[in-house]
């Protein structure tokens, strides 16, 4: 798929091997110090309780000095978590959409990405940010990593007019290094929607994701139920005032053999 294609795909959105759960006491430390870090915005950490951090990151193996691609990374939520846990001797290539174009006719500068600042906080001073243009760039534009992590965003890529889901994860498989871990987090569909609800209720059902990565080369890793709400009846949208914030959360991670 062409960088343009891809972009353009990606802007539309705006059983399974034992699950992998840790419990708070073995939390390490780097990751549940990030977590707690006191420079992380209110708005953040009021989401915690339902987007589990300390337990997502644990399940990925997240250690200091990785270096991570994260996909779509919106406002920064994981990109701070991400950015402390791997330290100054790892990086984040914060990969998100390009700057939105002023309107027409009028004289203000394009709307910069919310990251912008945050890179250039010096509390955060290992994150690159760059398009997503950068994952399918030929050569990519960002060197071979440790893990690629995508959160909530996974869904969306197959709703744009151009959305190709497998040239996507085999653009993922390539800039991973070998033994490197793709991780999908995202709002989980009922079981047989498959891809059905993609663009109506903003989720996937779990199968179709493991179906999808997998045929791009990857081998289910693990799974993780750290953000399952099982009182989801998985019929409204994940924006829907009855579920907004509490959706149901699949978590996968896959690895490159």
């Amino acid at each position: 798929m062409r960088a343009s294609m891809f972009v353009a795909a990606a802007l539309v959105a705006a059983p399974f091997l034992a699950s992998s759960v840790m419990a708070a006491g073995k939390i390490p430390a780097p990751i549940a110090a990030a977590v707690a870090d006191s420079t992380r915005p209110a708005a953040d950490t009021e989401r915690d309780a339902a987007r589990k951090p300390a337990e997502m990151l644990a399940f990925a193996g997240i250690k200091p000095g990785e270096k991570i691609v994260e996909l779509m990374p919106g406002s920064g939520y994981f990109t701070r978590v991400l950015s402390l846990t791997v330290g100054p001797k790892g990086h984040i290539y914060a990969l998100g959409f390009p700057p939105r174009p002023a309107p027409a006719g009028s004289s203000a500068p394009a709307r910069p990405s919310p990251l912008d600042a945050l890179a250039k906080d010096p509390h955060y001073g290992n994150i690159s940010v760059l398009t997503l243009a950068a994952l399918d760039s030929d050569p990519p534009g960002v060197p071979q990593v440790d893990l690629v992590w995508t959160s909530d965003n996974y869904h969306d890529l197959h709703n744009g007019p151009h959305a190709d889901i497998a040239a996507f994860n085999k653009h993922v498989f390539s800039v991973l290094k070998h033994g490197g871990i793709f991780v999908v987090i995202d709002h989980a569909a009922a079981a047989g929607h498959g891809t059905s609800d993609t663009s109506t209720l903003h989720r996937i059902d779990p199968a179709a994701v493991k179906t999808e990565v997998e045929a791009a080369g990857f081998k289910l890793a693990g799974s993780s139920n750290a953000a399952h709400n099982p009182d989801d009846p998985h019929t409204a949208a994940v924006r829907d005032a009855s579920i907004r914030g509490h959706a149901d959360q699949l978590a996968l991670k896959f690895v490159k053999p």
